[in-house]
């Protein structure tokens, strides 16, 4: 599983191509040879995914039972704007438009990275999600890591 490291902020051009940051493209040896996807997120964002993760993610789809509605509910809206991204000459990537606007961008964002996965945010909601943070991370940070390692040890 690649893991990747680093957040950027860039910017798209009118005609919503953006610049794969070089720190980042370096993480991602194979990407002009196998490409990228693009897709919505859960929370108004939008991810990409190198084409390795996204085939893993294809195969977990797969195996849903699509007799099930809920299962076929979720594969439709997961893939909804589903789209490949390929680098030009420049290095740069367009972004779709329905993609854009599903997550508010126009012209700034931030790559954060996460993972496998890298979340694009328009910069202006990215950096709204740490006004007022205050004591909010440390509590989410006991809520959430706390008891790992009690949960490890099976207790």
């Amino acid at each position: 599983m690649e893991h990747f490291l680093g957040e950027y902020e860039c910017k798209l051009d009118a005609k919503g191509r953006m610049v794969l940051p070089a720190a980042l493209k370096r993480q991602m040896p194979d990407v002009e040879r196998e490409g990228l996807v693009i897709n919505r997120g859960l929370e108004s964002h939008l991810v990409i995914y190198t084409r390795r993760e996204w085939n893993k993610i294809m195969d977990e789809l797969s195996r849903l039972n699509q007799f099930e509605r809920k299962s076929r509910e979720f594969i439709r809206k997961f893939m909804r704007g589903a789209s490949e991204l390929t680098l030009d000459a420049s290095g740069r990537v367009l972004i779709p438009k329905s993609l854009q606007a599903y997550a508010d961008i126009s012209s700034e964002v931030v790559l954060a990275s996460q993972f496998n996965k890298i979340e694009v945010w328009s910069k202006a909601k990215y950096d709204e999600q740490w006004i007022d943070e205050g004591d909010d991370f440390a509590i989410l940070a006991e809520e959430v890591m706390g008891n790992l390692k009690r949960r490890e040890d099976g207790e």
